[in-house]
């Protein structure tokens, strides 16, 4: 049987995704009522410009005073799409004391202060969700906190910035460089006037501070990521990356140490060959491979971005925590249970591309092999080019601590017949 009474949802922010989330409320109205048992009804919206035309929104129910609308004690469920930290982490907060369940799409304040939501959500019996702040529509942070929920997860690795990937695949099909690339993506919509936080890694970095920490049972922050960004990737990287049998992704990859005595989270471009199923995903989607120790390799792939993508996110924990306040239950909190400690980026073991401008004369690779050697890090492959007294020299090393090859790289320099590093790449996906 149906319950009559509607459970009234409060709506912070509504702009592209927030404006989504109204539509497919009033839309699909009796289809979420017939799915969560009650009718839902959107009980007000908190903006920060009124005057603002809204469609489908009666003028009634927007205000701009959100703490007052998270603090009404008939309010069920707040929908935060705001970002940010402050105001959002207030509200939150306010909002699970107020009694309502919370669903957010805020990855930033989930990376940085993600502790803080879950005790209070836990303090006062309230559920939070948040599906949609990590690779929009993709089902991924449900999969591993209940799916996989009973076995082992020891990697997660994947494209989980949309811009970054459009930007990176411009220039593996068309041979376009990155300020050409990027002023394509700034043109068709993919990438903000300023794109510092996607080109930057420092949203790819929040999102595997999230999957990491649902993966592994552990609290990592988004401090404890390490980070790089895409903007120095040159159409001469892409080049050596097709010699190889390989292209060029922004990759999130969150690991348990072999041991499993630690974990590590980073961000930052690598080749993968092209055998791998992320090296085909293209433009701006979203893929995500998860290793378990019982099933396997999973992969989720799809839009990661975008109003539409977003919002189903966001819908779909909406009819979760709804059906959860029916039968007066909550889903899954915080899981911190083994407490790993996060190993910085030095203790990770991968393979480097390094690609150096050298004399071109006798000896240059001895003295190149001697420096890998001195350093513990055997070389896999090297290629040697030649001409007018310069050369090239792209070495491919077999895998070693992150902080040997950087030894390496430093040593590298000091060289007198190394006249510079024209490029350093990590490869991954093997």
């Amino acid at each position: 049987m149906m319950r009559t009474r509607p459970l009234k949802v409060a709506l912070l922010g509504c702009g592209v995704v927030g404006s989504e989330v109204a539509r497919i409320m009033t839309t699909h109205a009796d289809d979420l009522a017939a799915r969560i048992g009650a009718p839902v009804e959107l009980a007000g919206v908190a903006v920060r410009r009124p005057g603002k035309v809204r469609a489908g929104i009666p003028d009634e129910l927007v205000t701009t005073d959100a703490t007052a609308l998270v603090k009404r004690g008939d309010i069920d469920v707040v929908v935060e799409v705001i970002g940010g930290i402050e105001p959002a982490r207030a509200l939150i907060t306010t909002a699970f004391e107020h009694g309502a369940s919370v669903v957010s799409a805020n990855k930033a304040l989930l990376a940085e202060d993600g502790a803080t939501l879950y005790a209070a959500a836990e303090q006062h019996g309230r559920d939070l969700y948040f599906e949609a702040a990590v690779a929009g529509a993709i089902p991924l942070i449900r999969p591993l906190r209940e799916s996989l929920a009973g076995d082992k997860v020891n990697r997660v690795l994947g494209i989980v910035n949309g811009t970054t990937n459009f930007i990176l695949d411009k220039m593996d099909t068309s041979g376009a460089g990155y300020s050409e690339a990027l002023d394509e993506a700034t043109a068709l919509g993919y990438a903000e006037a300023d794109p510092t936080a996607d080109v930057e890694g420092f949203d790819a970095a929040a999102k595997a501070a999230i999957l990491a920490g649902i993966a592994f049972h552990t609290r990592v922050r988004l401090d404890d990521v390490y980070r790089e960004g895409m903007t120095e990737v040159t159409a001469a990287d892409f080049a050596s990356a097709k010699r190889m049998g390989c292209t060029i992704k922004l990759l999130a990859i969150c690991e348990r140490a072999a041991d499993g005595q630690s974990v590590t989270a980073r961000v930052h471009p690598a080749m993968i060959p092209l055998s791998h199923p992320l090296a085909s995903v293209r433009e701006a989607y979203n893929a995500v491979f998860v290793e378990a120790e019982a099933a396997g390799r999973l992969m989720f792939y799809g839009p990661g971005a975008g109003g539409s993508p977003t919002a189903s996110a966001v819908l779909g924990d909406l009819v979760a925590v709804c059906r959860n306040k029916l039968a007066e239950a909550t889903g899954p909190g915080e899981s911190v249970y083994t407490q790993l400690p996060v190993s910085p980026m030095g203790d990770v073991v991968t393979r480097y591309h390094i690609s150096l401008d050298v004399a071109d004369k006798p000896g240059v690779l001895a003295q190149v092999a001697t420096v890998f050697a001195e350093h513990g890090v055997s070389i896999d492959t090297v290629r040697q080019q030649g001409k007018d007294g310069e050369a090239s020299l792209v070495v491919v090393t077999h895998r070693a601590p992150d902080a040997a090859l950087s030894g390496t790289v430093e040593a590298l320099r000091k060289l007198d017949t190394v006249r510079g590093v024209a490029s350093i790449m990590r490869v991954e996906g093997e």
